[in-house]
């Protein structure tokens, strides 16, 4: 079994390994936390964690993992969805959420106690009176959550 330690990044090295490793985003614009994932002294994984991407589901209460990668060492993704909701709890959020390729299993989400609660339909955030591009699928997603209340 992997023994791993929890280490703090800057932003800057955190988006450095997304724009190298991730296989479908580039860095995050902005972020609350981020932590990094280490296995003898290497840096294997990060998670950056903000708030909500999608303005009704940002009341306050709420972050979201905005992106998570890793170089592939096995169990890393479950370490640091683990990681991530206890620094939120910690700090007072009541739940954390994600989105995921639907075409992923969610098999770290799973192990870490996390619940598929939906899959939204995909599509652009581009509008007349807002255009955006993006380089980021755009095919329906699988949002998981996990509640932060109680003693789980």
């Amino acid at each position: 079994m992997n023994k791993f330690c929890a280490v703090p990044l800057e932003r800057k090295e955190a988006n450095e390994f997304v724009d190298n490793l991730h296989r479908h985003h580039s860095h995050a614009v902005g972020d609350k936390y981020r932590i990094g994932c280490s296995l003898d002294g290497k840096l294997v994984g990060v998670v950056q964690v903000g708030r909500p991407v999608a303005r009704n589901l940002d009341d306050g209460k709420t972050l979201e993992v905005i992106r998570l990668c890793t170089d592939g060492t096995k169990d890393a993704c479950s370490f640091l969805y683990s990681r991530a909701a206890r620094v939120a709890k910690e700090l007072g959020y009541k739940r954390i959420i994600t989105y995921i390729l639907e075409s992923e299993p969610g098999t770290s989400l799973l192990a870490s106690g996390w619940k598929q609660t939906g899959v939204t339909s995909g599509g652009e955030w581009t509008r007349p009176s807002r255009p955006r591009t993006t380089k980021a699928p755009t095919v329906p997603k699988k949002r998981f959550e996990k509640s932060l209340e109680g003693n789980g």
